[in-house]
């Protein structure tokens, strides 16, 4: 019997061939693409067990976070509003005036400078204060927001600009320790004065406003542009409460900081 050895050898490495490919290709990993997302809103109070159980954990937490925000620090003796006022505020001048008492000394401390203006924005006033009692919760609902002291130091033909820049936008932002004296007639700024001095154009003033503004918000491209910068790593909102804590009765401060004549 005569066997063809040579044909079944070059069919075998065929079948090997087609073998070793089928094995490659099937264990090739699969490429998976996302071409669809779906989704839906389920409530939190869908389930009344899982309610419950949510509701009984953060109920201790709860609890303790009011406690802290309602607890009485102060007495307001009138409502102090923002929108109660054209060119100055009873709370815009209270909380220049705040930010200024607390942020100075440390200014002082750290750098050996004193503070000679303070500015914040009408704007990041949020909330009236209350007449009645002032608790930890008025002094997040008037600075919600997570703004820090900075320091900003500025020659005088900047606050001229600053001036000039408070009398186009015609609001009361918070001022404190200067003095604007406006022509009433055009609202040109006849001076400024400053520690009861005129400004003097190359003097270096220092600032207190917060870390929004000192990067050029509201517009405030005077501050943006100054390289005297210190941060007080001390929040707008947390001078605020320890003023409220230092305090039993909270002025109603109405002193003129833009004088019309």
């Amino acid at each position: 019997m005569i066997v063809n050895v040579k044909k079944n050898t070059i069919s075998f490495r065929y079948f090997v061939i087609l073998l070793t490919f089928s094995c490659f290709f099937s264990c090739k990993t699969n490429e998976y693409y996302n071409y669809k997302v779906e989704g839906k809103k389920i409530g939190v109070t869908a389930e009344k067990g899982e309610n419950t159980q949510i509701e009984s954990y953060i109920a201790p937490y709860r609890e303790h976070i009011k406690k802290d925000l309602d607890s009485v620090l102060a007495f307001s003796p009138e409502t102090l509003d923002k929108s109660k006022g054209k060119w100055q505020t009873t709370i815009g001048n209270l909380l220049a005036q705040v930010v200024f008492d607390f942020g100075n000394p440390i200014f002082q401390k750290r750098e050996n400078k004193s503070i000679d203006i303070c500015l914040l924005n009408h704007g990041g006033i949020r909330s009236i204060i209350p007449q009645g009692n002032v608790t930890t919760r008025t002094a997040f609902e008037v600075m919600p927001f997570e703004n820090s002291l900075i320091i900003v130091g500025l020659k005088g033909s900047k606050v001229k600009e600053m001036a000039t820049y408070l009398m186009t936008e015609k609001k009361p932002h918070p001022l404190y320790g200067i003095k604007i004296f406006v022509n009433k007639d055009n609202l040109n700024v006849n001076r400024i004065e400053i520690n009861r001095k005129p400004v003097e154009d190359d003097k270096i003033y220092y600032v207190a406003t917060s870390d929004y503004l000192s990067n050029g918000g509201d517009n405030m491209t005077f501050f943006k542009e100054s390289e005297l910068k210190f941060d007080m790593d001390y929040k707008l909102r947390n001078m605020l409460i320890d003023y409220f804590k230092k305090v039993d009765t909270l002025p109603v401060i109405t002193d003129e900081k833009i004088i019309l004549e």
